[in-house]
């Protein structure tokens, strides 16, 4: 069996950056551990797999080490591959998913993506975390995602979690966003996946469900620019709409082949 395979960095406007994730478009679903290998094989945050069904597609996301049930920057990535690699000509392509129906919109060389927002609440912290990123947040929030909110984008920058004191913790299947105000941009923020293969995400879609809303409340304003500060880094123009967010960004192609099973 022969299934195309193509790696996209999303959230950039060039190869390096952003954030790469696998694609995989099918006809018809391989099993579940199939789908599972080949998410380790590929060893990226995310490997997407996704089937025809109507006038729509059926999209699934796996990471090296489980299935999740939302994933931005795949997403960004699969709608690439549609829209540049697949002769797919409608302006929007709608996703079904575990998290509902997600649209992604071509505008130009920019792509949205229409996403659930997941409002953070105040949470408790567990000690562990407390004690791995050394520098204590100003608040702490919690949807998916533990969100720690500090100060400045220097504190932010100069976070070293104690990653093996992190990987005693299971988040599954979420994990931890710490953020603050920008220089430039209205925020910043990286994240951090405890016993995950790859322990911090270059750019996270989804966490931005949960920034999106809360920087929107804060900063009294529902479009914001975004970035999160990662060493490989990627930039995200957001929108909150009600209980949706916009989550726009770029795409590029890494790689094209194929996988052989």
């Amino acid at each position: 069996m022969k299934i195309p395979i193509y790696q996209i960095d999303a959230f950039t406007s060039h190869v390096f950056g952003g954030n790469p994730a696998a694609v995989c478009p099918l006809q018809k679903w391989l099993r579940k551990e199939e789908m599972q290998q080949i998410a380790i094989e590929n060893n990226l945050s995310e490997t997407a797999f996704f089937v025809p069904e109507d006038d729509h597609f059926r999209l699934r996301w796996f990471t090296p080490e489980y299935e999740i049930d939302l994933c931005g920057h795949a997403t960004l990535a699969t709608a690439h591959v549609l829209f540049n690699h697949l002769s797919y000509t409608q302006r929007q392509v709608l996703f079904h998913s575990q998290s509902g129906p997600l649209t992604v919109t071509k505008t130009g060389e920019l792509l949205t993506l229409d996403f659930p927002a997941r409002k953070p609440v105040a949470a408790e912290l567990p000690e562990v975390i407390r004690q791995s990123m050394g520098k204590a947040p100003t608040q702490v929030l919690k949807a998916r995602d533990y969100v720690l909110v500090y100060e400045t984008e220097e504190d932010i920058l100069q976070l070293s979690p104690d990653v093996n004191l992190l990987n005693t913790i299971n988040l599954d299947p979420g994990g931890i966003v710490v953020t603050a105000p920008g220089k430039e941009v209205d925020f910043v923020s990286r994240f951090f996946t405890p016993q995950a293969g790859i322990f911090e995400d270059p750019v996270t879609g989804s966490a931005h469900c949960s920034l999106i809303p809360y920087w929107a409340e804060r900063l009294n304003k529902n479009t914001l620019l975004a970035q999160q500060v990662s060493q490989r880094g990627g930039e995200l123009q957001c929108e909150l709409a009600s209980d949706r967010v916009y989550i726009s960004g770029r795409a590029v192609t890494y790689l094209e082949g194929h996988i052989y099973l």
